[in-house]
């Protein structure tokens, strides 16, 4: 249910309800902590208030549990940490307690009329149809240890409190000065004039000498060593590795196709596109103007400046469609037909459908091969732990890797490699298995010590993959390490060719580098970066504008901040990936406000949160220390206790 509330935490009424459930839990464990505090003291009085123990001891419990939930399962929380979670509780019970007396003392009601439109318009509390369920609000309460009447109250207080809240943000108006100064540091743009050295552009060298490539071979030795080798042996047992022996028949697959026919069939899907609008007088002048010609680009700009939304989908199905009115709607129109304004509960929306995806279906013979796979893989998955356990018993009978019985539908592998899985001839060592198990396995080798006992690992059980990706696969393995080839330089003989490179590559670098200081120092002095580039040969060339923070092709993004940092006119010299770059701030351009409105309208926006968030914390804390808190901390460290 928190997860609901979350998805709505826009609206205010979801908020109180959220801060309601903090509160009231249902008592886990109190019953111990409420006997040993005895009798009914206050653990806190706040603006002539009490808080007693059972309701602080609720309040901890609630917070306890999220907070065990964050660390898991089989966390237990330390003693510190009770602490921890227990001021943090009776600070906001505190805080909500100040509050609520602060706006009984200004005379601030919630009517009758406006706490049940309140109730009613709670997801929780709503039933199949879409309206308020007084079953389901019952049933809400008391899952959550609520009576009618508690709940009622709390609500009540939640709006008063936001009541003065909101009448607090509602006068907040950031300078002009302020925000033409933001948007000038985010969005002002500049241009230079670079030139461009790379290394490869450079003239090669002269040939070096015998003792000039030594002694670059004797200063550099980490880039002319092999690194460390370990000879192994390794088994892996894997989906992958059973695949082989499993054969699924004929009549499987088609009784598989049968019961997932439904997969292999596609339904009508359609592109649309959507403005979504406040009010009908809003949404009626959007269409006017789309049905006048207005591309979509220019009805989301439109809807923009309005301070409406779109949204365009490609592949839209009616279930994907939140609003019933709007799916219907589009699902019956016309492609190319301006559809609206549309009314609905929550909004008014203009609509236009731009393609008409068919329905497909594909036939067994399409999918049999597929779906074959699809069913060997799962049977092979299935019988993955049933060979891991005879694998292990194999290696707890034979103590090696050479004596492992045949048909356990593993697969063994044996050579030279480093800890990239590279061996000693330059090539990726052929490990037969997925890459997140591959690279268990080379950890693992070079962590264990040479003749130490193979165990059999299993990998991919608790791996995480990122969001959208499917996780990586189970699997075991088992290794063991029979040498350990330890790094070393290599003779100069050996790697003399790759020495030269490096030298010829370190040369021309150089050069590169010492033109790049004379262009420099060439317009330090005076003259023009045009002037300095003809005598030394190169070519200068005007970069891309950039923001201070948005790049742009061809501008490399070591450059921006020494860019940002210049006056115009003077020059600044960085390393790049592939050489040298001069560059000569030659212009600047500042956004104007009454050209980049949507932009100006962001920054006002955001700075007018921040600063209403800033007089809002400001003003509950003022609250706050006025109710003159006092809290009893030996209850409170009771109540904390294990």
């Amino acid at each position: 249910m928190l997860a609901s509330f979350r998805g709505h935490l826009n609206s205010w009424f979801v908020r109180a309800l959220f801060l309601l459930l903090v509160l009231a839990f249902a008592v886990w464990g109190v019953g111990d902590v409420v006997r040993l505090i005895g009798g009914d003291p206050a653990v806190a009085t706040v603006a002539g208030q009490k808080l007693d123990a059972p309701t602080v001891a609720n309040a901890f419990q609630s917070q306890l549990q999220a907070a065990e939930r964050q660390m898991g399962a089989d966390a237990t929380p330390t003693p510190e940490m009770r602490r921890e979670v227990a001021l943090r509780t009776i600070e906001i019970l505190i805080t909500q307690t100040a509050m609520n007396a602060k706006a009984k003392a200004m005379g601030v009601v919630v009517p009758a009329a406006a706490l049940r439109q309140a109730v009613f318009a709670i997801p929780a509390f709503q039933g199949p149809a879409g309206s308020f369920d007084r079953r389901q609000f019952e049933m809400v309460l008391q899952k959550n240890g609520l009576d009618e009447g508690r709940f009622l109250k709390m609500l009540r207080g939640d709006m008063r409190e936001q009541e003065i809240l909101g009448a607090l943000r509602a006068g907040v108006a950031p300078p002009e000065e302020l925000l033409r100064a933001v948007l000038v540091y985010q969005d002002q743009t500049r241009a230079a004039d670079a030139v461009e050295l790379p290394v490869n552009a450079a003239a090669p060298p002269p040939p070096p000498s015998e003792a000039q490539l030594r002694r670059y071979y004797e200063n550099h030795p980490g880039d002319f060593s092999a690194p460390e080798y370990r000879r192994i042996k390794a088994v892996v047992l894997s989906a992958d590795t059973l695949l082989k022996a499993i054969t699924v028949p004929d009549d499987e697959v088609r009784q598989a196709f049968d019961q997932r026919k439904a997969e292999f069939s596609k339904p009508e899907t359609r592109a649309i596109e959507v403005v979504v609008a406040r009010t009908e007088a809003a949404a009626s002048k959007l269409a006017i103007a789309w049905r006048a010609g207005a591309d979509w680009t220019e009805m989301t700009k439109a809807a923009e400046q309005a301070g409406e939304s779109t949204l365009s989908l490609d592949t839209a199905t009616p279930s994907q469609i939140p609003v019933p009115e709007l799916a219907k709607a589009l699902f019956a129109a016309e492609p190319g037909v301006i559809t609206g304004p549309i009314k609905t509960d929550l909004a008014w929306y203009v609509a236009r459908v731009v393609k008409v995806n068919a329905p497909s279906s594909e036939a067994f013979d399409a999918v049999k091969d597929r779906l074959r796979a699809e069913l060997a893989r799962q049977e092979a998955n299935e019988q993955l732990d049933g060979h891991a356990t005879k694998l292990e018993d194999a290696l707890a009978g034979s103590g090696g890797l050479d004596d492992l019985p045949g048909d356990l539908g593993a697969v063994g592998v044996a050579g030279t490699l480093d800890a990239e899985g590279v061996t000693p001839d330059g090539k990726p060592a052929p490990l037969p298995g997925p890459e997140a198990l591959n690279k268990a396995l080379l950890a693992a080798a070079f962590q264990m010590k040479k003749g130490e006992p193979p165990r059999l690992v299993e990998t991919g059980a608790d791996a995480s993959a990122p969001p959208g990706e499917p996780p990586p696969p189970r699997a075991y393995y088992a290794v063991s390490v029979e040498d350990i080839i330890p790094p070393a330089v290599k003779p100069f003989a050996e790697v003399k060719a790759d020495v030269t490179r490096a030298w010829i590559e370190a040369a021309r670098r150089h050069a590169q580098e010492v033109t790049a200081a004379g262009l420099l120092s060439a317009v330090e002095g005076g003259q023009s970066l045009a002037d300095a580039a003809l005598k030394a040969g190169v070519r200068v060339r005007r970069l891309a504008p950039v923001k201070r923070f948005a790049g742009a092709e061809g501008v490399p993004a070591a450059l921006l901040a020494p860019l940002f940092a210049l006056k115009q006119g003077e020059p600044t010299m960085i390393e790049t990936n592939d050489g040298f770059m001069v560059a000569v701030l030659a212009e600047i351009r500042d956004p104007d406000p009454k050209t980049d409105t949507a932009e100006y309208a962001k920054i006002r926006a955001s700075m007018q949160k921040r600063l209403g968030d800033d007089i809002e914390e400001i003003y509950v804390t003022a609250v706050r220390n006025a109710a003159h808190p006092q809290v009893n901390q030996t209850l409170l460290n009771q109540i904390a206790a294990p």
